[in-house]
């Protein structure tokens, strides 16, 4: 099956493309020239609009009307959002007179403003729940995802240093450390297309589903100013990098045209520079939201052609035309990767590959190989030379199977000399350095690093839970344990535990292997503690065990409590 365009490569194959960011990172010269569309900067968009961008991942926006300034996002935290208020202190000295949450994940600076709110805020319905998911069943995972995606781990300086994130500078701001947490939930909420007056200005509220199914398009028509979550300065991630739920680009399209329709004159988006011009925005989002469909419809065609994931990523890909908008350049996710995504999200992981039905375990694959190609040593000359032939992805094919065919101590195929771990580092590097992917880069890197031994990526594959999330939502932390139970230790178990914290109960049933939350009705037993000591116990800050012993968390059967809990693989709960 011939491919829909020529391909073009996920990474260059020219040296002529790889060059060097002022903190000495080498990278795709696409890649490092992205990064002056996010450096830090106030962007005046008209009179009474400004955007910060470049202060963390996310902008903050900011819209004065007669009566006040409404702020549009707060942030990642309270030291973030204090740099914009000061930023925009030289705009304007109008008092903040609203609050609008584009979207769940840029809400932890508002107590920057104020401490108990006095002004409206605004946001979706699912903002709160969506906060206290975060952190909580997919806590490890999460986090590594986040470190590999964003380059968290990366260094300062030299050639692994961080370029950007794509959307972003970087994660954080490292000055706005300790980044306190600062949210203060909406004091009005909507699910549907709303309109009300803040600051003297009519504002209208449409909920469109991006990266976040609680994201909104606000609009100002009396300014002719859109604010949004939708339109990226890259191309859309469909799929992220870090693992997240699936996009539906369908659901997404209908945000864009609902943009589109505006007639803006001024596109203010949560992430990059600000566009201003009604017709150049016109062209510049048609040619977003149609590279978009395109991806959808084509792979759509792919799958009922027969074609399986890894032939999709070959027939899918986006043509020339797409070229001309940075809103439409892969310096964020890849294409190829987003082809794959529709694919699994439409029809799950099964693609008629015969050998995905019933596969060998993959560190006997990777074994078995390796002996069908002539041993290791066969595999590393041909993975050598396939670098030297700048063949890449067969390079990285070829040394992964020479890590793979062993397993770590925790039963992961992660094995191999320090020799295979440092050639599969090195394709890797390449790798990083050839492509236009922030994501792609950040990830090759993060995962060299480990692989020789520079970066201990281990307490990262241990469940844990942030002080501030479990306080937040103590209950929802303690009915997570349920995906960290261990089978055999809770085989035969049948038992019932209410737990009281801080006045707030709940309760988890062990039912043969299987945990399952409860209101604690009924309960064989119970404990008692303030969520103080919860959290420390849940951020592995303090030993079940020794809050026992010290009449921390109080109960008549300490001994049952105890071993209920150890059945959990959780440092704070192990006895």
């Amino acid at each position: 099956m011939k491919a829909n365009n020529p391909i073009p490569a996920s990474f260059s194959t020219s040296d002529g493309d790889i060059g060097t960011a002022p903190n000495g990172g080498r990278a795709h010269q696409s890649l490092i020239a992205h990064t002056e569309r996010l450096v830090l900067r106030t962007w005046k968009v008209r009179d009474g609009v400004w955007c910060v961008v470049g202060n963390g991942l996310s902008n903050q926006t900011f819209v004065e009307g007669p009566e006040g300034l409404i702020a549009i996002d707060t942030g990642e935290s309270i030291e973030e959002m204090t740099a914009a208020l000061e930023m925009i202190r030289a705009e304007t000295k109008a008092p903040v007179a609203a609050v609008i949450y584009s979207h769940f994940h840029y809400t932890s600076g508002t107590k920057a403003l104020f401490d108990v709110p006095d002004v409206p805020i605004w946001g979706h319905t699912r903002i709160e729940q969506n906060l206290g998911q975060a952190g909580t069943e997919l806590s490890a995972v999460g986090a590594r995802g986040l470190i590999h995606q964003f380059g968290i781990a990366l260094p300062d300086e030299g050639e692994d240093a961080l370029v950007n994130s794509g959307l972003g500078i970087g994660y954080r701001n490292k000055s706005h450390s300790p980044f306190t947490p600062g949210f203060i939930p909406p004091t009005h909420t909507f699910d549907s297309p709303t309109t009300t007056t803040l600051a003297g200005l009519r504002v209208e509220l449409t909920p469109a589903p991006s990266d976040a199914d609680d994201s909104v398009t606000i609009w100002f028509p009396e300014l002719g100013v859109c604010v949004h979550n939708i339109v990226w300065p890259a191309l859309f991630n469909v799929f992220a990098i870090r693992g997240e739920e699936y996009r539906d680009p369908r659901v997404l399209l209908a945000g864009i045209d609902h943009v589109l329709g505006l007639g803006a004159e001024h596109l203010v988006a949560s992430h990059g520079p600000p566009m201003s011009g009604t017709e150049p925005i016109r062209k510049e989002v048609t040619d977003y939201r149609d590279s978009i469909q395109y991806l959808w419809d084509q792979t759509v065609r792919g799958i009922n052609k027969g074609l399986t994931v890894d032939e999709l990523s070959e027939f899918v890909q986006l043509p020339d035309r797409f070229g001309r908008s940075f809103l439409t350049q892969q310096h964020y996710g890849l294409a190829e990767h987003h082809v794959k995504q529709i694919y699994t999200g439409l029809r799950g992981w099964f693609d008629g590959d015969e050998s995905r039905l019933l596969p060998t375990p993959p560190v006997e694959k990777a074994r078995r190989m390796i002996e069908g190609f002539g041993g290791t040593e066969e595999v590393r000359r041909q993975a050598r030379e396939a670098v030297d032939d700048l063949d890449l992805r067969w390079a990285l094919e070829l040394s992964s199977w020479l890590v793979h065919c062993e397993e770590d101590d925790d039963g992961r195929a992660d094995g191999g000399t320090a020799g295979d771990r440092q050639l599969l580092a090195f394709v890797l590097r390449e790798v990083a350095q050839r492509t236009t992917s922030a994501n792609v880069r950040n990830w090759s890197l993060t995962r060299a690093l480990e692989l020789e031994g520079r970066l201990d990526m281990d307490r990262h594959r241990v469940h844990r839970f942030s002080t501030g999330i479990v306080m937040n939502a103590p209950l929802k932390s303690l009915h997570a344990l349920r995906v960290l139970l261990d089978p055999i230790k809770a085989a035969g178990r049948h038992q019932h535990l209410l737990v009281e914290l801080g006045g707030v109960t709940g309760g988890m049933m062990l039912r043969d292997g299987v945990a399952i939350p409860t209101d604690g009705s009924g309960a064989d037993f119970s404990a008692s503690m303030d969520v103080a000591t919860w959290a420390a116990i849940m951020a592995s800050k303090a030993k079940l065990s020794d809050q026992l012993g010290s009449g921390a968390v109080r109960t008549d059967h300490p001994d049952d409590v105890a071993a209920f809990f150890a059945c959990f693989d959780h440092a704070g709960l192990s006895a």
